[in-house]
């Protein structure tokens, strides 16, 4: 009995997770910096980025920023940004992201905005999905002391419907500048 329950929880969720792509995880010898995941539903395409305990991302629009805080001076650096770049549909307007936190250290010239556990990134869709829809991400993921590349691909599935509104997260996002 109890198996049955089990089993049918897991095909529950499974089936709730379906409109999701695979995970795509980005790791540093053995120990796992962040997860994404991305799926294309009700007019939207949401990416779902997951951060392991002490690892965080840097903000799509960092690089922007950081250069309207410099207004003009020189830094010494600037964080590189995440990049998402979607092949086999079109975006209708800006992407939407969860509000990054500053880490910015002034007086040294250094800003920088990043994003730790759980992140979102949502953009409304112009006209219907049709498969293959990729998502190439780029950036990098960082702890205080170490940096990794992110270089990973997502293959969004169609979705399933395409009726309702906007993802309960949209309100709770700022536009990326």
């Amino acid at each position: 009995m109890i198996k049955t329950f089990l089993v049918a929880g897991w095909m529950v969720a499974a089936a709730a997770g379906a409109d999701w792509s695979a995970p795509a995880e980005v790791r540093h010898d053995d120990r796992r910096c962040v997860t994404y995941r991305a799926r294309a539903a009700a007019g939207y395409l949401t990416v779902e980025a997951v951060h392991d305990e002490g690892w965080h991302t840097y903000a799509l629009d960092n690089r922007v920023r950081a250069l309207e805080k410099l207004a003009g001076r020189q830094s010494t650096g600037i964080d590189r940004p995440t990049e998402l770049r979607v092949t086999g549909l079109e975006l209708d307007g800006p992407w939407r992201q969860t509000a990054p936190k500053d880490v910015s250290n002034p007086e040294l010239l250094l800003f920088t905005w990043v994003f730790s556990g759980r992140a979102v990134f949502i953009a409304k869709l112009k006209g219907p999905v049709a498969e293959p829809v990729n998502i190439a991400i780029r950036g990098q993921a960082c702890t205080e002391s170490t940096c990794k590349e992110i270089n990973v691909a997502l293959a969004v599935p169609a979705p399933r419907t395409e009726s309702g509104g906007p993802p309960a997260d949209w309100s709770g996002l700022v536009p990326v500048r």
